[in-house]
């Protein structure tokens, strides 16, 4: 399909707001889940938006900038992928393939954009030192163009190159490469559970993950429905624990008596 002006203009702010809010407001539109989401329905395809931007939200979980740590722009990645999966026709697999050499490679504008972010930051602190307050406030504001650079140039060279760009690169794309990078994005989600699984007591609670395992590899259970039956058991657990403690209360009262 070929973009129209608009799309790209709006997409583009988006990218930029979306950024922002990582930043700033926390609604949740830096997640890559929602980004691919709000892409593939301002193109048309929301389904294909949301399967690119959740597995790209799996990958990212368990993962964070912690100490000013750069990590890949999954939010990006999950725009662009989206786009590139409804523009080329090839679905979310090929959305996937390119989403994450993009996050990798707005890596690097990532640190462009904190690098530029000092001198803004300098300046703020002198102000702040001559007490002119109303600067301070200037120079947190123009902060943000850093950030929106680095994220709205990419997004709108991206999405300005069309779905002649994006058919260039699938018909020049060698076979062998086309399916290593669809393999590539089918192992990205089990990737992002195992980097999550690395932040839990999975021996203390290897039951449950066995539980999971078998109902989604053996049973081919949605993974809606091993959400409900883990919240069953949390739920059964939490009554358990909660019955013991009163029981041990119980029984101390008796023995003072």
């Amino acid at each position: 399909m070929d973009i129209q002006l608009w799309q790209i203009i709006v997409i583009t702010l988006f990218a930029v707001i979306a950024q922002y809010d990582g930043l700033n407001s926390g609604f949740g539109l830096a997640k890559p889940a929602v980004a691919g989401g709000i892409a593939g329905l301002l193109l048309g395809d929301m389904q294909a938006g949301l399967i690119v931007g959740g597995t790209l939200n799996l990958m990212s979980l368990g993962v964070g900038n912690f100490g000013g740590a750069v990590i890949p722009d999954y939010t990006s990645g999950a725009i662009l992928g989206a786009a590139f999966a409804v523009m080329s026709g090839q679905g979310a697999e090929f959305g996937i393939s390119l989403g994450i050499p993009v996050a990798l490679l707005l890596t690097q504008l990532d640190i462009l954009a904190r690098f530029s972010n000092t001198f803004f930051q300098q300046k703020a602190d002198k102000y702040a030192n001559e007490g002119k307050y109303h600067l301070v406030e200037r120079m947190n504001l123009m902060g943000l163009i850093p950030w929106a650079l680095s994220r709205g140039i990419p997004v709108a060279i991206g999405l300005s190159l069309g779905s002649e760009f994006v058919q260039m690169i699938v018909t020049n794309m060698p076979a062998w490469l086309m399916g290593g990078l669809k393999t590539a994005g089918g192992i990205v989600p089990a990737l992002g559970v195992a980097l999550l699984l690395k932040y839990l007591s999975i021996k203390k609670y290897k039951a449950y993950l066995l539980i999971g395992f078998a109902l989604a590899a053996y049973l081919a259970v949605p993974m809606l429905g091993i959400s409900f039956i883990g919240l069953a058991l949390a739920l059964m657990t939490y009554e358990k624990r909660q019955e013991s403690q009163v029981s041990v209360v119980g029984g101390g009262d008796d023995d003072d008596e």
